[in-house]
């Protein structure tokens, strides 16, 4: 018995090690083909890396409400994408009345954009936390399973939720960044700018105050071991809650640069980004803070890029309307070759 387990362990690893070598040389075939034809210019390369940067940046801070909240509660709230939803699709009736009233103009958008962020981040932070206190905590000692099937339950019941109270349709937000720039001889828009630079500001607070203050520090001392961090005087629910908050609070944020991005929100807008995201947290190593970051920023070049530097050489059609699939493709090897993540599990010893 023990050495049919053994062949067959061994015969799973010549398949996986094959099919990376095919994917490997399926990589730099389609870039080396797409790079002989120069169907693209460096500039529109340039281009794309930026917009990848945007899009990562989201990803990356919708991640970090996913590893946050894994590394408490070892769980995975897979009602975060309402989460990331209820700020922006909120703050656009905001937005509109501010745009309205003259507050939010493209002459000076900063003060009106800054009302809809702090909108968009509290009820994002709201809806976290109640999630939190209502859905979870009463099943905190249940069996890994319940929590799981209580977060789908709890995603599916703020979708319609929302869809009941702001309706089913597109809500266009008002466009009011336009323009672009040279940077470093790169064409960058004014919008992508303002996504990049504000994402990295929540990351690197965020950051900040996990890794540095007192709450940060009761926070990843109950990451440990929830019951030596009572013994110790940390409260325990009050942690809890406060990771929820952060992670809603950064959601929210994303919720809107996503919306400055592509000018809309709908109660369903939560589901592709949130899986992305999901993606980006696993790619970094869940529970892993900086992990979501940097695996967020990769994916978002990654798909940006894969589509037309490879796909495009491999003759494949529309290449580009496979961009959404990268990220899954991604996600399943990452879990096949290596599930840890680019950085690693942060807790993998100490749970090991």
């Amino acid at each position: 018995m023990l050495t049919n387990l053994r062949s067959r362990l061994t015969g799973t690893s010549v398949i996986m090690g094959i099919t990376g070598l095919v994917i490997v040389v399926g990589v730099v075939l389609g870039a080396a083909n797409t790079l002989a034809t120069g169907k693209y210019g460096l500039d529109q390369y340039e281009n794309l890396v930026v917009a990848g940067l945007a899009r990562g940046s989201i990803y990356a801070l919708i991640a970090l409400g996913y590893t946050l909240v894994y590394g408490v509660l070892r769980m995975i709230n897979f009602a975060h994408s309402e989460v990331f939803m209820s700020g922006p699709f909120t703050a656009y009736f905001v937005a509109r009345a501010l745009f309205q009233a003259g507050f939010l103009t493209e002459s000076n958008p900063i003060p009106g954009l800054l009302i809809t962020g702090i909108v968009s981040t509290l009820v994002s932070m709201g809806v976290a936390v109640m999630l939190e206190r209502i859905a979870y905590r009463p099943l905190r000692k249940a069996p890994r399973l319940v929590p799981l099937i209580t977060a789908i339950g709890a995603s599916f019941f703020l979708l319609y939720v929302f869809r009941g109270l702001y309706g089913s349709g597109l809500q266009r937000y008002p466009e009011v960044i336009h323009g672009e720039f040279p940077f470093l001889g790169i064409r960058v828009l004014n919008v992508q700018a303002v996504v990049i630079v504000s994402a990295i500001v929540v990351m690197l607070v965020l950051y900040f105050f996990v890794m540095r203050t007192k709450t940060g520090k009761a926070i990843r001392a109950m990451s440990e071991d929830k019951e030596v961090a009572s013994l110790m005087g940390i409260n325990v629910d009050r942690s809890i809650a406060t990771t929820f908050a952060i992670g809603g609070a950064a959601a929210g944020a994303a919720g809107l640069l996503y919306a400055l991005i592509f000018g809309q929100v709908q109660f369903s807008m939560g589901f592709v980004p949130s899986i992305k995201a999901f993606t980006a947290a696993v790619l970094g190593g869940i529970g892993n803070i900086p992990g979501a970051m940097i695996g967020g920023l990769f994916l978002g070049v990654i798909e940006a890029l894969f589509p037309n530097l490879v796909l495009d050489g491999l003759g494949i059609v529309a290449p580009n309307q496979l961009a959404d699939a990268v990220a899954f493709v991604m996600l399943v090897f990452v879990l096949i070759f290596r599930p840890s993540g680019i950085l690693g599990e942060r807790l993998a010893t100490a749970k090991a």
